[in-house]
């Protein structure tokens, strides 16, 4: 049994605020370089692994958001929801059109949505977030915990050094001046007091790994990463991811367990990297 992933801090109250001092680089720019024609290969691999895709687990019917990161919108996850939906689960998009950040109204309407399909379906809903959406479903799931059963972030760098990590914070920032944000940033790193999953890649051309993972001094009982291998812009088009995700919305909403690397998926995904 392999919880190499696991944060071992006890669930209960959330830490406190930290301090955001720490710099981390952003990854090589040649890594960087490489995300376009890696995307290309995520993609056209996906054929290739429906026999593995057929593995996972059939779903519930519970409902599912997906989230796009920044710049993206509902199109760029398209495929995956489809997946999803083939797979057994109720899946919408944002619906708020292209991400341009935690602009006025739109945590608000977020929360609006999760409330309507919560209502429609009668159950909680799961929320994935690519990239800067996997941060807004973080937040959501702070905001309204009885509204979600679990949160599974992409890539998103929601952890320390996270400006200095990302290649696209400075159009960001430009967008979003810190100063408006509508965010507590101290209390970003700390895992929602839902069921929590980071999925993160030390191949990512565009965020510091490092800040994409949970760090277990703000994590639970029920908040994991786990390395997956594929670039930043490709995980809503890796089979790999689409198979974690699929597992992970499988989990029973009163039994969660953590993820583990055993006789195949220890193949295909990487031990915790350090």
């Amino acid at each position: 049994m392999d919880h190499s992933g696991l944060a071992a801090v006890d669930e209960g109250p959330l830490p406190p605020p930290v301090a955001m001092s720490v710099d981390m680089p952003p990854p090589h720019p040649l890594l960087a370089l490489t995300e376009v024609h890696r995307v290309v290969i995520e993609a056209a691999s996906l054929s290739l692994a429906s026999r593995f895709l057929d593995r996972a687990p059939r779903g519930d019917g519970h409902p599912v958001m997906v989230l796009p990161g920044f710049l993206g919108s509902d199109g760029y996850t398209a495929s995956l929801r489809r997946y999803l939906t083939r797979q057994g689960y109720a899946v919408h998009g944002w619906g708020l059109g292209r991400n341009l950040g935690p602009r006025e109204g739109v945590l608000e309407g977020l929360l609006e949505r999760i409330e309507f399909l919560g209502d429609r379906y009668q159950c909680a809903v799961s929320l994935i977030g690519h990239s800067l959406g996997g941060i807004f479903a973080r937040e959501l799931a702070r905001e309204a915990p009885e509204r979600v059963r679990q949160v599974i972030s992409l890539g998103s760098p929601f952890g320390e050094g996270r400006w200095t990590g990302s290649y696209p914070s400075r159009l960001f920032s430009s967008l979003n001046p810190p100063e408006e944000i509508p965010v507590a940033e101290d209390l970003l790193p700390n895992a929602p007091p839902v069921p929590t999953t980071a999925i993160y890649s030390r191949g990512d051309g565009i965020v510091n790994w490092r800040t994409a993972r949970q760090h277990p001094e703000f994590g639970h009982a029920r908040a994991q990463s786990i390395e997956v291998r594929g670039s930043h812009c490709g995980m809503t088009l890796n089979p790999s991811v689409w198979f974690l995700l699929a597992e992970r919305l499988a989990q029973p909403a009163d039994g969660w367990q953590p993820f583990e690397r055993r006789h195949w998926t220890a193949l295909v995904y990487p031990a915790a990297a350090d």
